[in-house]
């Protein structure tokens, strides 16, 4: 009986509560409680579920290159305003939709703060980030300039602020 709600919850995409179900219909039977906790910890289980597979996701089409955080980062050996990244690191410039563009010589930390500040992104604000170096920024920007000159319809505006 319990393998076809099962089914019936992996059928409506409610994984969460699909491998919740056993354990509480297992804790169910050794002590009482009301059917609308039961319902609340299987409506729990399924939220939490969904907020892991959503996190996984995000940080998996963020492209990111590794996954850093701002522990790691030795401000001292770095010629960055400590202040500002974690400032940034808070996350206001999110709230005015502002980018980020970290610019400097190989070896100053461009690259771990970015993971870093995409990572937090991801992973406390809720956000959707996408990683880019330079190249490949460069490189997504010629094939759309590409792909517009074949389709005259098609317009890509471009505007680099520095």
């Amino acid at each position: 009986m319990s393998n076809d709600i099962i089914d019936q919850l992996k059928a409506l995409k409610l994984y969460g509560m699909a491998q919740a179900y056993p354990d509480l219909l297992a804790l169910t039977k050794h002590r009482e409680g009301s059917l609308d906790e039961w319902i609340r910890q299987l409506l729990s289980a399924e939220s939490a579920d969904r907020l892991i597979r959503s996190i996984r996701y995000q940080l998996a089409i963020a492209k990111l290159p590794n996954h850093r955080n701002l522990t790691g980062f030795e401000f001292e050996h770095s010629p960055v305003d400590q202040r500002l990244i974690h400032e940034l690191h808070r996350g206001q410039f999110m709230q005015a939709t502002s980018n980020v563009v970290f610019v400097g010589g190989p070896g100053t930390g461009k690259t771990h703060l970015a993971t870093a500040l995409g990572v937090e992104a991801i992973m406390k604000h809720r956000k959707r980030v996408r990683f880019f170096s330079t190249v490949d920024l460069v490189n997504a920007l010629e094939i759309e300039k590409a792909a517009a000159s074949k389709d005259r319809s098609r317009i890509v505006w471009c505007i680099w602020i520095w």
